[in-house]
């Protein structure tokens, strides 16, 4: 196999630490042709299809991209703005805030984002940081649940781009932080933001991203991970068990995914009289697709259609600066024992020294 050309290593080369913000991916435009380039990236990851490769190959290039990457590609039309597809400007403005949120806590590092699935790829992004001289990685991924078709697929990419390195860099992973304290807060404060404007619905709807449930059965936590967040996230606003639902959208193909399915689990909502449901996405830190057009379109529809008489989407954490001190907090968390003092840290840190020393020289009476 071999491994990628580098520069000879030079002695005394001072180790910089990086941090990656790692998300799904998004196609480069709303178009036919650039979301079946994504698409055939993205179904092509054995991670998220478990079929046989043969089979699959056949099934994915002579059935599935011909039709769905132009149908796929109005839905990205419909939520695609003139600065470009809402995830990638979501995840970009994210790492740069968290980018100054680590400075101000004192962090000299470097974040950057990077895409699973198109670009920034992460591969590059990689690249992109050795070249820099970061010999320290923490990579964050942006699932606050763990799941094999998420967060283990960023690791396998990480993984199996360092295994052509020769001087690897000292790797962290981020697994999950589906119940830290920082997530859930700002979660259930976005959400009594919305309900202070809007006033309470009969219902709040909690839609995570669904996947397969035979993944649950042979041992992936996510489902777990999920209720839990769940859990949290309405005893922080004071829910009881009828007050909400946990349910999973964006089922694909025939096979059968966790339920409750959420579009189902809406319209008979409606159909049994509930009149304003709420839905939040707290699997989803960026608004994307899967939020904006899955939900606060089509699934708005189907429930108004049902009978339903309003519904109301909660957008995601975003930019909300209390997610970015959350995100900020978890990243300090797992950088624990780095050398990422900044200078100006280390100055007012070096000074503080000194005053408890002169202080104390005083107290005891050395000073002249």
């Amino acid at each position: 196999m071999g491994f990628n050309p580098e520069p000879p290593y030079r002695h005394g080369t001072v180790s910089k630490t990086a941090v990656v913000l790692a998300n799904l991916g998004t196609p480069d435009a709303p178009t036919a042709a650039a979301v079946r380039v994504y698409l055939k990236e993205f179904l092509s990851d054995p991670r998220i299809v478990e079929i046989p490769r043969l089979i699959w190959w056949i099934i994915l290039n002579g059935i599935i991209l011909p039709f769905r990457s132009r149908q796929s590609a109005e839905k990205y039309a419909s939520i695609w703005t003139d600065e470009g597809s809402p995830l990638k400007i979501h995840t970009e403005r994210q790492a740069a805030l968290l980018q100054q949120s680590l400075t101000a806590r004192g962090h000299d590092v470097r974040v950057v984002y990077a895409m699973r699935y198109g670009n920034p790829g992460l591969p590059s992004v990689l690249d992109q940081l050795k070249a820099e001289g970061c010999d320290r990685l923490l990579v964050l991924p942006a699932y606050p649940q763990y799941s094999g078709t998420t967060t283990a697929s960023i690791f396998d990419t990480v993984f199996t781009h360092y295994t052509r390195v020769r001087n690897t860099p000292e790797l962290r992973l981020i697994k999950h932080y589906h119940d830290h304290e920082g997530y859930i807060e700002v979660l259930a404060a976005t959400v009594r933001a919305h309900w202070e404007q809007h006033g309470r619905p009969d219902k709040l709807v909690m839609s995570f991203h669904g996947v397969p449930k035979r993944t649950l059965l042979l041992g992936d936590p996510y489902h777990c991970e999920c209720y839990k967040t769940a859990r949290l996230l309405a005893g922080k606003l004071g829910l009881s068990k009828d007050d909400y639902l946990v349910t999973f959208q964006s089922r694909f193909g025939k096979a059968e995914w966790l339920q409750p399915y959420t579009a189902p689990t809406l319209e008979k909502l409606a159909a049994e009289g509930v009149g304003r449901v709420d839905v939040v996405c707290p699997g989803f830190t960026s608004d994307c697709l899967e939020t904006l057009e899955e939900i606060s379109m089509e699934a708005r529809a189907d429930f108004l259609a049902a009978g339903g008489s309003a519904f109301h989407y909660i957008p995601c954490l975003n930019e909300n600066p209390q997610w970015i001190e959350a995100m900020s907090a978890v990243v300090e968390q797992h950088l624990g024992g780095w050398p990422t003092a900044s200078l100006s840290s280390v100055q007012e840190a070096r000074k503080a020294d000194a005053e408890i020393g002169r202080q104390w020289a005083l107290t005891f009476g050395a000073e002249n």
